[in-house]
């Protein structure tokens, strides 16, 4: 697959455009979500082509009380069908053992494969994708900058970002224009800051 070709033939495609595309020969695509901004740009665009997508969700347990309700709400507007997938460990028994570890340390890859990594990896097994879609953009960190709109993950996923090139302007028309509610009060223990990557996607 030149995946250089086909983001160059995608480059300037809508998102709805992209989507359609990438679904026409999909077997099991699924979409994942944090509920993080925007993420109501992507389950809209994709639920509006394919309803009963599967949507797979890694609770790490930390979200921010806005980030639940915005979750709950999303849940109910686009009737999603949300596959939810969490950690062994539970958050009680965590905040005792480690609490959330300084970035970059030993502690503290432990904490992020118990609350993202392998609840990542459990929920990719058990749903065994061809089709990956995410709202990954250019801009958010250096490896994003380097994936374009499609892009082979492990496992040969192909991982698909439709809104790839959008700015939080157009994102922000985008959901006053379909209505979709947004939230920005979230945190990723994970990542702690934006420009991180948290290890899914690189």
């Amino acid at each position: 697959m030149n995946l250089e070709a086909i983001n160059e033939e995608l480059k300037n495609q809508t998102p709805h455009d992209i989507i359609i595309w990438a679904l026409v020969n999909a077997i099991d695509p699924v979409i994942t979500t944090n509920f993080r901004p925007y993420e109501g740009a992507i389950l809209h665009a994709v639920t509006k082509v394919k309803k009963d997508i599967k949507v797979i969700w890694c609770d790490t347990g930390y979200n921010t009380p806005n980030t639940y309700r915005h979750a709950k709400d999303l849940m109910a507007l686009f009737d999603l069908n949300i596959h939810l997938y969490v950690p062994q460990q539970t958050k009680g028994y965590r905040d005792v053992i480690m609490g959330i570890p300084e970035v970059d340390t030993k502690a503290h890859e432990l904490f992020s494969e118990q609350v993202k990594l392998e609840p990542f990896r459990r929920a990719m097994a058990a749903n065994n994708p061809d089709v990956w879609f995410t709202n990954l953009r250019q801009g958010q960190t250096a490896f994003r900058d380097s994936i374009g709109i499609v892009s082979q993950g492990k496992d040969n996923v192909l991982k698909i970002s439709p809104f790839y090139y959008w700015s939080d302007e157009e994102l922000d028309d985008y959901l006053k224009l379909n209505k979709i509610p947004n939230e920005f009060k979230y945190f990723d223990p994970t990542k702690v800051l934006n420009n991180r990557e948290c290890g899914i996607h690189n």
